[in-house]
């Protein structure tokens, strides 16, 4: 059946230049595939455009809102509900989508905290871009008339926002649907009901767990409670696969979308450890988001709780299909931890028949993709996605990739171009030799809306370019091969997944338990602790061990002095509570930074009988001070480490032991060189490796390590190569990493 060609009318009426419709977008495709000699001609197009596709069973992988855009438009802008059916979804009849589960910011995050549970933003987003209007219609005995205005209620309810840190009244917990502005009228009895059973299930319903609104996402509520419902109300255990398949079918039978399209990769928890070039590696996807490390991203694992386990049909899906797309998305975050699913990986490979298209993004990414490996390059580039991709993958990129789909960029005004790099935001050049080398087609194709770039907050891919794109692909790719997909082979991978992670919110929990049998002056000063151990989930339970609580100190009591820092928070061993000086209570950001500085001095503890300053015993050397510290015995040590770890931590920090005398250590000082103690530069590292913005006092400090070797003078080599070690004691002594 050849479809109507009513999503293509907005393309057709497009303009490039003023001259040439955007049918001239299948040529710039074209010329890609098939060379300078390549066929362009008027009847090719209509032939492409008419081209059947009832026969295409097309897999999307990806996350995020590149992912909901390609598939039905980006349903976060308010505009969307005007033009809901665009996208892949609108021209392949046979479509299944598969979203990534390791997200774990905003309203996700605060579920994560409390509930054992996959990450769902990115659910809820395909959810509402894979509404069809037809579906709608047929459910709900609907007029034509009546679609658009029920799909904007539906997108106000699943992105309404309740504000962060509010104190909801009772009756918009009882009844969250109450806070969304919209007009109801225009909503089936039938949905109403189920939307308000799903939403207040967690707030003020039935379900034995209770959740706050304040700051979450209502679409994310009613998923939620969809899942745990499915799953039997069970809040003590992560819900399994039979669960959130019926959770998600649940939801988008309700609000239009077709069941059994949309899929979660797994249904087990998992979270992304990121390891920068310069050694420092942490959990979390929202920090890696935030946290400017001036060090590119090595690598990234996901690490599940156990083998993450992943749908028997979605399986099915990716070995039958003809065409699988790698929607465009957050490299690190989004595309190459779903393919870190060995069952998910070897199932891509196993299909040999199918066209493989990484579709990639336009513009980097901070956090991500903002910093390039290669020395002296202008950014980061197409083929660096790919070899960022075999860095990580087993295997590397072999059967992954068939085709890069890259954006003409040619096409967009050199004054756009600029004002968005002054806003920070710089493309992704596809490099076409480079990514060509690497046996994979590089394909350009304006995938954005041209006519809008002057109006539009940020350029993004446009779903009926993108879709007319991959209709191109597949008629180019049916008139060279007749082979058939091969059958499908269930496969249990061909590599281990990374499992032994943790639950958030167990660990979070714990936590909480042992801050609540601390002592604390003020209570502000626990729910800091609070922030800080979830967004910075690498630091374990035990590190709260080593103190008793937390106070603060009054500017007329504070003795401590400012000849050697500025820092306003510590620990004090004499009493083993971290004491700020009152001023951060105005301050949040600095008390965030001070206290956890204070936290990591708290690990070194009670070790010290004693320090001092000398000028005695430097061998003649003039203009020189000897700091000088003895440690106590190790029985009468409260400390974090062992007599070892804590002797290696001691030089790495520059101190030596004295001639025959393990206990006693020291340090020679110029009169005129800076100075930080070994407690301070504890605390100071401690913060920089969880979070540089916390710790960016000592950020000169460690900047050698994102210089290369060759660059370096001989002494600065070796001051290299210390520092190293330093990050390496951190990774693998303090926060337990594997290597």
């Amino acid at each position: 059946m050849v479809k109507a060609m009513t999503g293509y009318v907005p393309i057709r009426s497009q303009l490039i230049g003023g001259e040439r419709p955007v049918e001239s977008l299948v040529e710039v495709i074209l010329r890609d595939l098939d060379g300078p000699g390549g066929r362009s001609d008027r009847k090719l197009i209509r032939d492409i455009l008419g081209f059947n596709l009832e026969n295409e069973r097309v897999v999307v992988l990806g996350g995020g809102t590149g992912l909901s855009t390609v598939v039905g438009g980006n349903s976060l802008l308010p505009e969307w509900s005007r033009r809901p059916f665009v996208g892949l979804k609108e021209e392949f009849p046979s479509l299944k989508v598969a979203v990534v589960t390791t997200d774990d910011g905003g309203s996700t995050g605060l579920l994560l905290r409390q509930l054992p549970m996959i990450g769902i933003g990115d659910l809820r987003k395909s959810c509402l871009s894979l509404i069809r209007g037809r579906n709608l219609a047929r459910r709900y005995r609907l007029e034509d008339d009546r679609v658009r205005p029920l799909v904007g209620l539906i997108q106000a309810v699943f992105n309404h926002r309740f504000p962060p840190q509010a104190v909801l009244p009772p009756a918009i917990r009882r009844d969250p649907l109450r806070a969304v502005k919209a007009d109801w009228s225009v909503c089936p009895p039938e949905l109403q009901k189920q939307f308000r059973h799903l939403a207040s299930f967690l707030t003020g319903g039935p379900s034995s767990r209770r959740i706050e609104p304040a700051g979450h996402c209502l679409g994310n509520l009613i998923l939620t409670a969809a899942i745990f419902t499915a799953a039997g109300g069970d809040f003590d255990r992560s819900p399994g696969l039979k669960a959130v398949r019926e959770g998600v079918d649940r939801v988008c039978g309700m609000i239009g979308a077709e069941a059994g399209v949309l899929h979660a990769v797994t249904a087990t928890p998992g979270q992304l450890r990121f390891r920068y070039a310069n050694g420092v590696e942490v959990y979390g996807q929202r920090k890696a988001s935030l946290a400017a490390r001036g060090s590119p991203v090595e690598r990234v694992t996901a690490e599940f709780i156990s083998s993450p386990k992943v749908s028997r049909s979605l399986l099915r899906a990716i070995g039958e299909a003809t065409v699988i797309i790698f929607a465009p998305g957050s490299l690190y975050s989004s595309m190459i931890p779903l393919l870190q699913i060995p069952a998910i990986l070897a199932a891509v490979r196993d299909n040999r028949s199918a066209l493989k298209v990484l579709a990639a993004s336009f513009w980097r990414q901070e956090g991500e993709t903002d910093l390039s490996f290669h020395p002296g390059s202008r950014g980061f580039s197409v083929s660096e996605t790919i070899e960022a991709f075999a860095r990580n993958l087993p295997g590397g990129v072999e059967g992954v990739f068939d085709v890069v789909l890259g954006a003409n960029l040619e096409h967009i005004p050199a004054h756009i171009l600029r004002n968005y790099a002054l806003e920070g935001k710089l493309p992704i050049y596809l490099d076409r030799d480079r990514v060509s080398s690497r046996g994979i087609r590089p394909v350009e194709a304006v995938l954005f809306p041209l006519l809008q770039l002057d109006l539009l907050p940020v350029i993004q891919h446009d779903p009926e370019n993108f879709a007319l794109a991959v209709r191109t692909l597949c008629y180019w790719r049916r008139q060279l091969t007749a082979s058939r997909p091969a059958r499908f082979r269930p496969s249990s991978g061909k590599s281990a997944p990374a499992t032994g992670g943790f639950l958030p919110c167990r660990r979070f929990g714990e936590i909480k338990k042992i801050l609540g049998g601390k002592k604390f002056q003020e209570p502000i000063l626990k729910d800091v602790l609070l922030e800080l151990a979830w967004e910075n989930r690498d630091i374990p339970p035990e590190h709260f061990n080593y103190m008793k609580g937390a106070t603060v100190i009054p500017a007329r009591d504070w003795k401590r002095s400012r000849e050697w820092d500025i820092i306003m928070g510590f620990f004090d061993p004499t009493d083993f509570y971290l004491k700020a000086h009152r001023r951060l209570l105005k301050n949040p950001a600095r008390l965030r930074q001070d206290l956890l500085i204070s936290l990591g001095e708290s690990l070194l503890g009670r070790y010290l009988a004693r320090s001092e300053w000398s000028r005695k015993g430097g061998g003649g050397c003039p203009g020189a001070r000897f700091y000088r510290i003895r440690l106590l015995p190790p029985s009468r040590r409260r400390c974090a480490f062992t007599s070892a770890q804590l002797e290696r931590y001691l030089a790495l920090a520059r101190l030596v032991p004295e001639a025959g005398d393990r206990s006693a250590w020291r340090m020679t000082v110029n009169d005129d060189e800076g100075f930080i103690t070994p407690g301070l530069l504890f605390g100071l590292l401690y913060a920089w490796y969880l979070n540089n913005s916390y710790g960016r006092i000592i950020e000169y400090e460690m900047s050698l390590l994102t210089w290369p070797t060759s660059s370096l003078l001989p002494y600065q080599v070796r001051e290299r190569e210390r520092k190293q070690q330093l990050v390496k004691f951190f990774r693998t002594e303090v926060f337990a990493h594997r290597e």
